[in-house]
C-alpha cells in the first residue's frame, strides 16, 4: 500500500510532468517545499516500488503503474470536491482542503458509491477532468479567455490556478462555469477585457484573470 506521503509525491509528479512527461528533481523539491536529499530519498523508494523511473541527475518520469496510481488519487480528490459542492452545498472555493484529506481514504467502494450518487461526472467543480476508475483521464482542449478576440461569445468551461482567493474573486463578479461571455473590447495597453454576461452589461477583467479563465466556443 502507498503511504499518504508517497501519494502526495505521486500527485505532484503527475501535475508537474503533465506537459513534457517528465520533471526535474529541483522543480519537484520546490513545488513540495522540501529539501533535495529528502526528495531524492523518496524517489529511490518509489523507484523500488516501480512507481517512478529514477536515474541520478536525470528527469523523473512516472511508470505506467505510477501514473495510474497518481491519477486515482486525483480521481478521489476531484470526486470529493464535486460531492461537497453538489450534495453538501459547499462553495467551490471551500472544497480543496477537505478533499486533500479525503483523497487518502483507501476504500474503492467509498468512492465508487460517491461517483454513482453524483451521476458519474466527467469534470470537477472547477472544470478539471475526473479520471475514471482505471485512472484514464479525458482531456478537453480549451483556450484561455485572453486568447480570444473582440466580438467573440464564449462559455466559461474551467479555471486555472483555482486558489481560494481567485475563486472568491470570481464569486464576487458572479462568474461561474457555464456562463456565456461576450467580449466587448480589449485594452491594447494591458490586454484587460470588457465583457458582458448575465446581468452585467460591462465588466472589466484584468489580463491575469483572463489568462486563468478557460473557455469553449
Amino acid at each position: 500500500m502507498v503511504s499518504l506521503t508517497e501519494e502526495n509525491y505521486l500527485k505532484a509528479l503527475l501535475s508537474l510532468s503533465a506537459d513534457k512527461g517528465e520533471v526535474g528533481i529541483n522543480e519537484l523539491s520546490r513545488h513540495l517545499g522540501i529539501k533535495m536529499p529528502t526528495a531524492n530519498s523518496m524517489m529511490k523508494k518509489l523507484s523500488e516500488k516501480n512507481l517512478v523511473h529514477y536515474v541520478s541527475y536525470k528527469p523523473l518520469r512516472l511508470t505506467e503503474k505510477g501514473r495510474r496510481e497518481a491519477a486515482l488519487i486525483v480521481r478521489k480528490h476531484r470526486l470529493t470536491e464535486m460531492f461537497l459542492v453538489e450534495k453538501m452545498g459547499f462553495g467551490w472555493e471551500q472544497v480543496h482542503e477537505i478533499a486533500e484529506q479525503v483523497e487518502h481514504i483507501h476504500s474503492n467502494d467509498f468512492f465508487e458509491k460517491m461517483d454513482e450518487l453524483l451521476g458519474f461526472p466527467k469534470f470537477d467543480p472547477h472544470g478539471s477532468p475526473i479520471p475514471d476508475k482505471n485512472g484514464k483521464m479525458e482531456w478537453v482542449s480549451y483556450e484561455a479567455l485572453a486568447a480570444c478576440e473582440k466580438g467573440a461569445t464564449v462559455k466559461l468551461a474551467a479555471v486555472l490556478n483555482a486558489g481560494d482567493d481567485f475563486l472568491k474573486y470570481l464569486n464576487s463578479r458572479e462568474l461561474k462555469l457555464g456562463v456565456k461571455l461576450k467580449i466587448l473590447s480589449i485594452e491594447p495597453f494591458d490586454k484587460s477585457m470588457v465583457v458582458a454576461y448575465g446581468k452585467r452589461p460591462q465588466e472589466v477583467l484584468s489580463a491575469l484573470v483572463c489568462e486563468r479563465l478557460l473557455v469553449s466556443r
